[in-house]
Formats: C-alpha cells, structure tokens, sequence
C-alpha cells in the first residue's frame, strides 16, 4: 500500500499527500477527510485515487451519512 504520493493537482500544483492527512474534495458541497489509503492505478483506470474518512459522516445527497468514499486526484485539494 502506497504511505504518499506526489502529483500534479489543479488546484494547487505540485503537492505531496499522505496518508493522515485531511483533503478537500467537492461532492454535492465541498467536504473534508482524513486520506486513510492511497491507490495508485493506471490513467485510463482513474489514476490515483484516495480512500477518505470522516469520523462523523460526510454531508449531501450523494454520500450523506456515509463515513468513507473513494475520491481521485483530480478531485481534492489541500488547505
């Protein structure tokens, strides 16, 4: 299992996350967990993708209630 990875991010250029630490990522509103496991897979399967938690649930209508979603690089940002 991959601990970090590096990546170019649209939103804020080169960054480096591991696991640990709390991404930003918009799913219905925008949202915030804790990076518990990183994928790395080949570009036409979606790349690097990030397992997320939030201890008390996510908001929305899509993942609402939910404590864990799988998320891609493209998607998140880091504050």
């Amino acid at each position: 299992m991959t601990k970090s990875v590096t990546f170019e991010s649209r939103h804020d250029g080169k960054i480096t996350v591991k696991v640990g630490d709390v991404v930003g990522f918009k799913c219905d509103i925008e949202q915030y967990g804790k990076v518990i496991a990183i994928e790395e897979r080949p570009v036409w399967d979606g790349g690097i993708r990030f397992t997320v938690e939030n201890k008390n649930g996510f908001d929305g209508g899509y993942i609402g209630g939910q404590r864990k979603t799988v998320v891609y690089a493209d998607d998140i940002w880091v504050d």
